[in-house]
């Protein structure tokens, strides 16, 4: 065989197998959701409206101060020209490996700093990074990121109140969980956001929690919490509403891992990227947003009459 035959031989090879490739790729794609054409949606100013409650975004698993975290950051700050807002809910790792207090400037300062130019308020929650150093406790003092050194917390922005969770294992589970119903109870908030670091619903690396779908959804269900959000798993992925409360994961704020699906899987992706939402009396509306400052996918959350 002469060089020429073995040169297109081996050509045509690479090309099958790219084809392949390709093929598999598309059908990968297409098998996280069925919201796929929302890929195409480019952030875009947008008018005032007159019925919007509440702006916000989350995103968690952010601290490693490298390129994936500034990407995200840049597209957190692009939206941010697009549609203001001017709270983040921080759901954990916030510092890598070790939650060390002395690399706040090159994890968050740094990389946030055109927001927290502009007054954008972080209000954070522990993961299991965070305690690896005097379990959290320099975190909680942080004043950038507005626990008040406290480990579970709750604050309330018009309809909206936010329920802040430590769900690590040394937590102090009992009294916490004691706390969270009082707070739940005694709320009158149209809408209920709970966050933690921990996923309860995931089809990642690390998958649902049984112990806090025995412990926490019933709270969630009795008390109409609407949403929880959390990262730890570094990748996106949003619930159908199951018992009425949607569970949203955006822990590739700066780096992520493989993601599948479960049968309450709305939509998952490994893509870098954080969430928004836009609160109204009747809804919230989430959008994904990824580093190339793509909508991919788009949900809607309606409030739960009593």
């Amino acid at each position: 065989m002469n060089l020429k035959r073995r040169q297109f031989l081996f050509l045509s090879s690479l090309g099958a197998i790219g084809t392949g490739f390709l093929g598999w790729m598309l059908n990968h794609q297409n098998s996280q959701s069925a919201d796929v054409s929302d890929s195409t949606t480019v952030i875009a100013a947008n008018p005032p409206k007159k019925d919007l409650l509440l702006r916000f975004v989350s995103v968690a698993d952010t601290g490693t101060g490298a390129k994936g975290q500034y990407a995200v950051a840049g597209a957190m700050n692009f939206y941010h020209k697009q549609n203001p807002y001017d709270l983040v809910v921080l759901a954990g790792d916030n510092i890598y490996n070790n939650g060390e207090i002395e690399k706040i400037s090159a994890v968050f300062e740094r990389p946030y700093q055109a927001l927290l130019k502009q007054g954008v308020k972080f209000q954070a929650c522990l993961g299991n990074h965070d305690i690896r150093t005097e379990n959290g406790e320099p975190q909680l003092k942080y004043v950038g990121f507005n626990m008040n050194g406290r480990r579970y917390y709750t604050f309330r922005r018009g309809t909206v109140q936010f329920f802040a969770l430590d769900t690590n294992s040394n937590a102090d589970w009992e009294n916490q969980l004691t706390w969270l119903e009082k707070e739940l109870s005694r709320s009158n908030a149209a809408w209920k956001v709970v966050y933690g670091h921990h996923p309860i619903y995931s089809s990642g690396q690390y998958g649902s929690n049984p112990d806090f779908i025995k412990t926490l959804t019933p709270l969630f269900q009795k008390y109409g919490v609407q949403l929880y959000i959390n990262g730890h798993e570094h990748n996106y992925e949003r619930t159908r509403a199951i018992d009425g409360t949607t569970y949203l994961i955006c822990g590739a704020g700066a780096g992520n891992r493989p993601v599948g699906r479960s049968q309450w899987t709305e939509y998952s992706t490994s893509d870098l990227s954080f969430a928004a939402y836009e609160v109204y009396a009747d809804r919230i509306e989430v959008n994904a947003i990824a580093t190339n400052n793509r909508v991919f996918d788009k949900g809607i959350i309606q409030l739960k009459l009593a």
